[in-house]
């Protein structure tokens, strides 16, 4: 109890902003998530009040525009193809989730991207995450979509390892829960040492500590269901 007093404190003095009210509207989902075994206190969340990083210099895309040199699938069979510049992931009935990962591991970074849905579902970015098997575990930028609801997009979510690390229902979650927009959406993704954070569209999203996860893949998810398809472009990494 003194030890983890302690960091909270040490927390405090750093500057870090704690807000533990969770919206009327997201009770549910805290009543849904109790048992979870990533489950955060919302009294412990800190949140994130930055501006989104500048995106302009220092960047080199992973992305060529033209193939998929450099990434590779894993998991399920649904398929990524480039189409006029953009890469095309779309759900293959009866698959598991798929993701396209980039064959190099990266640690401290800013990372960016652009996304969108042609037809809607849920999907997302994984980063400093590692390939066991068939699956892509690891923590995973959340994208969605907007069947659900609730607002999300932005949070981090536990790919195949537990769920939700950063839920997004606190109060001060208000403008990111109504950030995602019916068109092309940008992920922003800021990871040093053990602090990750987020920004969805340029409205900060999740402040997360990570001593697990140093060093990983990114992965595009095409997530496993009935249909879907979404469409990516402007991937670029500015490493730290």
């Amino acid at each position: 109890m003194k030890k983890r007093y302690g960091i909270l404190m040490g927390l405090l003095v750093a500057g870090f902003v704690f807000a533990g009210s969770v919206s009327d509207s997201q009770q549910k989902y805290l009543k849904q998530y109790k048992k979870q075994k990533n489950h955060p206190k919302p009294s412990e969340q800190l949140v994130n009040t930055d501006k989104e990083p500048n995106l302009k210099s220092g960047f080199k895309s992973l992305f060529n525009g033209k193939d998929l040199k450099g990434w590779v699938s894993e998991g399920g069979h649904c398929t990524f193809e480039v189409k006029e510049g953009v890469i095309v992931g779309t759900v293959v009935k009866g698959s598991k989730s798929t993701f396209l990962c980039t064959k190099k591991k990266y640690s401290d970074f800013i990372f960016t991207c652009e996304m969108k849905w042609v037809v809607d579902g849920n999907s997302g970015v994984q980063f400093r995450s590692y390939v066991k098997g068939k699956k892509v575990v690891g923590p995973q930028f959340e994208m969605e979509g907007f069947k659900r609801g609730r607002g999300w997009s932005g949070g981090i979510y536990g790919q195949d390892c537990g769920g939700w690390y950063y839920p997004l229902w606190l109060k001060k979650h208000k403008k990111a829960r109504a950030a995602l927009v019916k068109g092309w959406n940008r992920v922003t993704i800021y990871a040093k040492g053990d602090v990750v954070k987020t920004w969805i569209n340029g409205v900060p999203a999740a402040h997360w500590i990570s001593k697990d996860f140093k060093k990983g893949v990114f992965g595009l998810q095409v997530h496993q269901g009935k249909e879907g398809k979404i469409l990516w472009r402007s991937i670029k990494i500015k490493e730290l």
